[in-house]
Parts: structure tokens; C-alpha cells; sequence
């Protein structure tokens, strides 16, 4: 199965060498059919009603992983909800602990360049 890592946005676009999902479904897809080294993840999306949050739940249902997730999400109250979901996930052995889950909200607008270095690093 081939390795890749995902960026989840509907407004940002994609770090280099990130494969860009811009809905949940484009997202799951994903999860379904390659090895995802790195998952970075948004919670609001176009679509109010299937965000970010909704994702995270299918994954630990499905138990459809990355070796790393970010919540980039600009959204705090949002990314935090996604972080604490995925955190009690494996507190409560539903998802692997080897998992490495961050929480590194990104500006909108702007990437500032650690940021990008960060996401060169993990890929």
C-alpha cells in the first residue's frame, strides 16, 4: 500500500508534498486506500454539519489511523474537541497509544515558515 500524508482544508491549500482533502468523504477515501503517514486535520468545513469532529469519530469507529494527526484547526474550541476525542480514544485502547496526536492551530491567511519546516519534518 502506498505511504502518503493528507492535509484536510476546505480554504488552506495543501504543504508541499501533502495530498489536499477538501470534505470528510475525500478524507475517509483516503484513510480507506493508502498507508497515511501524517493526517493533518480542520475542523469547519463547508459542509457545517460533516466537520472535522464527525471525521475523528468515523476514524476511531472504523479504526481508520495515521502514524501522526494534527488538528490544525484555527477553530479553538473545535480543534480541542478533536484533540480530546482522539486522547480519550487511546486512553480507552480504541486507538493505538503509538499514535502520535498534536494540536498546532494554523493561522488562515499565513504559514509561517517553522510551521512549514514542521510539516517537512514529519512527512
Amino acid at each position: 500500500m502506498e505511504t502518503i500524508s493528507v492535509f484536510l482544508d476546505d480554504y488552506r491549500k495543501a504543504p508541499s508534498g501533502y495530498v489536499l482533502a477538501e470534505t470528510i468523504d475525500e478524507c475517509l477515501e483516503l484513510l480507506l486506500n493508502f498507508d497515511i503517514k501524517h493526517l493533518s486535520l480542520d475542523h469547519d468545513l463547508l459542509n457545517k454539519t460533516r466537520n472535522g469532529f464527525m471525521l475523528v469519530q468515523k476514524m476511531v469507529k472504523e479504526k481508520l489511523f495515521a502514524k501522526h494527526i494534527t488538528i490544525h484547526s484555527a477553530n479553538s474550541v473545535g480543534g480541542k474537541a478533536m484533540y480530546n476525542f482522539l486522547k480519550q480514544a487511546q486512553c480507552d485502547y480504541l486507538m493505538p497509544p503509538s499514535i502520535t496526536v498534536s494540536l498546532r492551530p494554523l493561522p488562515l491567511h499565513f504559514f509561517p515558515p517553522k510551521v512549514l519546516q514542521r510539516y517537512l519534518e514529519i512527512r
